[in-house]
């Protein structure tokens, strides 16, 4: 790749080495098991729990400790938010620390070198640079050939309009197109399925779907300030958490098993680990209640919200769907889901009866469109 670069752009070799150097540091983290474990962790369960009433969803034990343990483990999720990252971190915490490929929005001061001792890799998602691709796919299959755990989004970005999208292929055609199967580690993908009441930056994706672009500026004095805010509430008895956060644990794909039956493409690999991440994502309060209120012919009164509600979770329960129930009440989880939306405005009552507020239709088909699949899937 150096040498058909230099012969490309007309420069010596040596200096087409030395800009494959550069993007080697550039990609390579510099993992610190103190920063990791001493540090991270605890800023994941305390952000976490901070943020959100987390809960495990569906979780198959059994075929988790099934798992070879000579072989690579590459956790891979649907991307909702940016609290992704934190939260997965937290609930994998006790059995392995996460390689992640982040995008260049966190190579800002200090981010950057935070995230790189907690073993993160940066990418650039957008280049097409021949010479840089070949850096980077030659890295995630040495990390994968040694056994690094790694989390990877193959939608490669962040939803705009809450669905689960297709995937893209491109790091996972790295470790795909690298594997032989009976020589070396076992690859087996981890499907991992993330849904939320509230995803915090969903007016910033509600905005970019809207002007119908993909650039987001990361600001951290923004983070910092919705942080102390946060904090602020907390300390003056005014705070309320964000609702839930859920997140379920699909069924194991051992790539050598998966190669066997003839799926020889990283398409087909694709297509199943997506097809098992929306098999299992978590059904919580905020999207029942969202999906009831954009199918609503008109107001409903709060009896009518949970009857409707009630009956869309038997609905999802024939088509095997993980519903968390909060103190295993239907009535109670479209309570919740009506409180979170009344609280954003999201929601308009008049004399009794509840519609969407005109302006947030686009919040309310948001999270509405995160369990959609999940509808008109055909039953178990």
């Amino acid at each position: 790749a150096i040498v058909k670069h230099a012969k490309t752009e007309g420069v010596p070799e040596n200096v087409a080495f030395e800009q494959a150097r550069r993007y080697a540091r550039e990609i390579v983290p510099s993992f610190s098991a103190s920063a990791y474990f001493g540090i991270a962790i605890r800023v994941a369960r305390w952000f976490s729990r901070m943020l959100y009433r987390v809960r495990l969803g569906h979780f198959d034990e059994t075929a988790i400790k099934e798992i070879d343990p000579d072989a690579t483990v590459v956790f891979v999720m649907n991307h909702r938010s940016n609290m992704d990252y934190v939260l997965v971190t937290y609930l994998a915490a006790e059995r392995s620390a996460l390689s992640y490929a982040v995008g260049e929005w966190a190579q800002v001061w200090p981010l950057q070198g935070l995230i790189r001792a907690m073993g993160a890799y940066f990418i650039r998602r957008k280049s097409r640079d021949t010479l840089y691709r070949r850096v980077l796919s030659r890295y995630v299959q040495l990390a994968t050939q040694n056994g690094v755990a790694q989390a990877v989004f193959p939608e490669g970005g962040l939803s705009l309009n809450g669905k689960i999208h297709p995937p893209k292929l491109g790091l996972l055609s790295y470790i795909v197109s690298d594997f032989v199967p009976g020589k070396g580690r076992d690859v087996v993908f981890v499907p991992v399925a993330i849904n939320y009441d509230r995803v915090l930056e969903d007016r910033i994706l509600l905005e970019a779907a809207a002007e119908g672009t993909r650039k987001f500026k990361f600001n951290i004095l923004k983070m910092l300030g919705f942080v102390g805010r946060q904090i602020r509430f907390k300390l003056t008895g005014r705070y309320h958490r964000f609702g839930y956060a859920a997140v379920s644990f699909g069924n194991p794909l051992s790539l050598s098993s998966f190669l066997k039956d003839g799926n020889h493409t990283t398409e087909k690999v694709g297509e199943e680990l997506m097809n098992r991440i929306k098999e299992v994502l978590p059904v919580l309060p905020v999207p029942l209640v969202a999906t009831v209120l954009q199918n609503a012919r008109g107001p409903l009164s709060e009896a009518n919200i949970e009857h409707a509600v009630s009956e869309l979770i038997d609905r999802l329960s024939d088509h095997g769907a993980y519903i968390h129930l909060p103190r295993d009440s239907k009535e109670y989880a479209a309570e919740v889901g009506l409180r979170m939306l009344k609280l954003r405005n999201m929601v308009t009552e008049t004399e009794g009866n509840f519609s969407v507020n005109p302006h947030e239709a686009p919040a309310i088909a948001f999270y509405a469109a995160s369990i959609s699949h999940l509808i008109d899937a055909p039953a178990a």
